[in-house]
């Protein structure tokens, strides 16, 4: 017979696939990730359809799926996936014999139709499964049984039909349906990563801020990594498992910036850190000011010990005295007339700093780059936060991750890159693992819906969010005008609409003023030193840090957080008021029991919302009329929830509830 496109039954539109490439989606472990396919076939006989998923050890689980819904031909399962690596997967489709069978004897035998060929069409079936050695005894036993009931002409047809209706009946062949016409797709692939790729808390210091201190002329003396380790407890103690730094290698003084980014500069200006390099070295090197490698080495270990990881940022650039423009000044872009072009992105000038050239000698900055990565691995570095990755080649990118993940699979990389979606999303499919968003500049009600439903089931297959809430170059608009309100606000959404979420130092004591006609901090730690006071707002009452600790908290205590996939928006009758859950099922957690959240915000950090919500309950695997007790997780006040609820969020005192589905009352 001539070979066709397509299988007996079709099976067409699977995934997860990233179709018309070669790359491969992913997953983090313990992921509950939906796969999905069109199947049909003609006539009106009953099909089946599973999944059969190849782990990379080589375990294979068959998982029956069933319709998102009457009429659409779109089946679905989902599976948790808890091992590294490339799992394979493919779409089993085939004829439910039995099934189709049952349908039309059910429907004749009642109305009195062909009642004895119907009973004889099932005995035949049953018997073939009785038949079949590839069947447990218990099974075998069980259809023999089921042949021998239907054959029984003592009893009346509906007593020999029941038994077909057996709920062991059932079961067996949910697990191992008798089946005909047995088609298979095509075999595709998902790559699951570790844990720490999909999961975290992060925060971001920078080390010589912390332990900085003002000297007698005014200018201040730089942290270290020794003092630095002094502030480990305070991050880890709010619940953060990520601490990221911004550069920490030496850092140019040709052009090198003051104050607010100014051309002019004073003894004792530190600098930018994104300017790296300098005759004390480069990224290979740590800055003289924080210490030496060994003190970064002890300082890795100090975090480990109180349960952080370090991120460690990697920007491919140089200080004009970086060594490589000495050594290789191929790597770099000649302007006609002989000086080496700096980086722009007009209006702004980065006269500190000059962007590599890969086009002149792509595989010596290739190997240095690499050799760069393998000694901070070396140093105890397993994540790196990679600034501003769309200004480089993405088949450098795709050659880096892979060769580095082929050596270390631990080894986890974040994208820095707030750009136009085709290239976030690119360099999300060729291997990072993490991607900054546009998180921050989603802020009104409908902005948000649009976002979360994206990030949770439009790109979840390949681009993976981690919602910074503010960073060194960024604070909103909403934040400068907001209020303490919009900074609670702010990191509830970003706590509980992702599993990956990020926090800049200062956000906790609600810096919001802003270098005027921009969106970044006055004063800003980019260009010169951050003394704060931890203890002194502590005791003062005026952080965020308790709440900040909550929220982890609350992170923590709730598996359904960690899932990127479940999230499900719903509805208020304010354009202000939003509305979503977090659900994981039963099977699918430690407790074997099922994590249900809901999440309400006020998006108006200036006024007091009262409205209505209005929840599909189905989304929470219960009926669409049941009345449910939830518990605010951060008050712990009790209430009785359903379909429709009242709602009244102070944005000055609570500006969300974060309820926790505790029991079904009916």
């Amino acid at each position: 017979m001539e070979t066709t496109r397509v299988g007996r039954i079709p099976i067409i539109d699977v995934s997860p696939w990233l179709a018309g490439t070669n790359w491969v989606p992913k997953a983090f472990v313990g992921e509950v990730v939906p796969f999905e396919a069109t199947v049909f076939r003609e006539g009106h006989d009953v099909i089946g359809v599973a999944l059969l998923l190849t782990s990379p050890s080589g375990a294979i689980t068959r998982v029956p799926m069933g319709l998102r819904a009457p009429g659409t031909d779109r089946w679905w399962a989902d599976a948790q996936l808890t091992e590294t690596g490339t799992h394979s997967f493919v779409i089993e489709a085939f004829g439910d014999d039995v099934a189709t069978w049952l349908h039309a004897a059910d429907i004749k035998i009642a109305a009195g139709i062909d009642v004895d060929l119907m009973l004889l069409m099932g005995c035949q079936l049953f018997e073939r499964g009785a038949h079949d050695i590839v069947r447990s005894a218990a099974d075998r036993a069980l259809f023999a049984s089921v042949a021998a009931a239907l054959a029984d002409e003592s009893k009346s047809a509906p007593e020999r039909l029941a038994a077909a209706h057996d709920p062991a009946v059932a079961a067996m062949l949910t697990d191992h349906p008798l089946m005909s016409v047995v088609t298979r797709s095509s075999e595709f692939a998902v790559r699951v990563e570790p844990r720490h790729a999909g999961v975290g808390s992060w925060y971001e210091f920078f080390p010589r801020s912390e332990g900085a201190t003002r000297k007698k002329d005014g200018t201040v003396k730089s942290g270290t990594f020794a003092t630095a380790t002094k502030r480990l407890a305070g991050v880890a103690a709010m619940g953060f498992d990520v601490l990221y730094l911004p550069p920490i290698h030496p850092i140019g003084r040709v052009g090198r910036k003051g104050p607010n980014n100014t051309l002019t500069t004073s003894p004792g200006d530190p600098g930018s850190p994104w300017a790296i390099g300098s005759s004390e070295g480069g990224h290979d090197t740590v800055h003289p000011d924080l210490g030496t490698m060994e003190d970064f080495e002890k300082f890795v270990t100090a975090a480990n010990k109180v349960g952080l990881e370090i991120a460690l940022d990697l920007a491919l650039q140089a200080a004009p005295d970086h060594p490589w423009v000495t050594i290789h000044p191929e790597w770099f872009t000649t302007l006609p007339d002989g000086t080496i072009a700096f980086a722009e992105n007009p209006p702004k000038k980065y006269q500190d700093i000059y962007p590599l050239n890969f086009d002149n000698d792509p595989e010596g900055i290739r190997d240095e780059v690499l050799r760069i990565v393998r000694l901070w691995i070396s140093k105890g570095v397993r994540i790196f936060r990679v600034d501003n990755p769309h200004t480089k080649p993405v088949n450098f990118w795709e050659w880096l991750i892979r060769k580095v993940n082929a050596e270390r699979p631990d080894v986890v990389f974040l994208a820095e890159a707030f750009t136009r979606p085709a290239m976030m999303h690119t360099l999300a499919k060729i291997g990072f693992q993490q991607s900054y968003s546009y998180f921050t500049w989603r802020n009104t009600k409908p902005e948000l819906e649009e976002f979360f439903r994206s990030i949770s089931h439009e790109t979840a297959a390949w681009y993976r969010p981690n919602l910074f809430v503010n960073t060194p170059d960024i604070l909103t608009e909403y934040l400068q005008f907001g209020g303490p309100a919009a900074f609670s606000i702010r990191a509830t959404l970003a706590a509980t609409a992702a599993p990956l979420w990020g926090v800049y130092a200062g956000f906790e004591l609600f810096e919001s003023v802003a270098r005027p006609g921009s969106e970044e901090n006055i004063d800003n730690e980019k260009y010169e030193y951050k003394i704060r006071n931890w203890d002194a707002h502590a005791a003062a009452g005026t952080t965020l840090a308790p709440y900040l600790t909550q929220l982890n908290a609350v992170r923590a205590a709730h598996p359904a957080l960690h899932q990127l996939r479940n999230l499900e928006v719903h509805w208020s009758d304010d354009d202000h008021v939003l509305a979503y859950t977090k659900h994981l099922d039963a099977a699918f957690t430690e407790s074997g029991k099922a994590d249900s959240l809901i999440i309400v915000v006020n998006t108006d950090p200036h006024a007091v919302r009262e409205t209505t919500v209005h929840l599909d309950l189905t989304r929470l695997g219960l009926d669409a009329d049941a009345r449910i007790s939830v518990t605010d997780t951060i008050t712990g006040n009790t209430f009785e929830w359903g379909r429709d609820n009242f709602v009244r969020l102070d944005p000055f005192t609570q500006p969300a509830h974060i309820l926790h589905v505790t029991s079904v009352l009916s």
